[in-house]
């Protein structure tokens, strides 16, 4: 049996938690929405067209992408 670390399975919580908002968020949205990891918050969910061009220090710390839900090309 693994037994899992409260610090463990409080940050696997936390990531979950950020894939799920990103999740949500993405059904509403035309940009794709990244969870970034976060040595403060643990895992934050960003919307890209809230930062324009992503810089390089934000790019490197993404672990997870969920595409824009909506299209608007009509």
């Amino acid at each position: 049996m693994q037994m899992i670390s409260t610090s463990a399975a409080a940050e696997n919580a936390a990531f979950f938690a950020a894939i799920t908002n990103a999740e949500r968020r993405a059904l509403h949205s035309y940009f794709d929405q990244h969870v970034v990891a976060d040595e403060e918050a643990g895992y934050i969910t960003i919307d890209e067209g809230d930062y324009g061009a992503l810089p390089m220090t934000i790019i490197d710390r993404i672990v997870h992408s969920v595409p824009g839900g909506l299209i608007d090309e009509f």
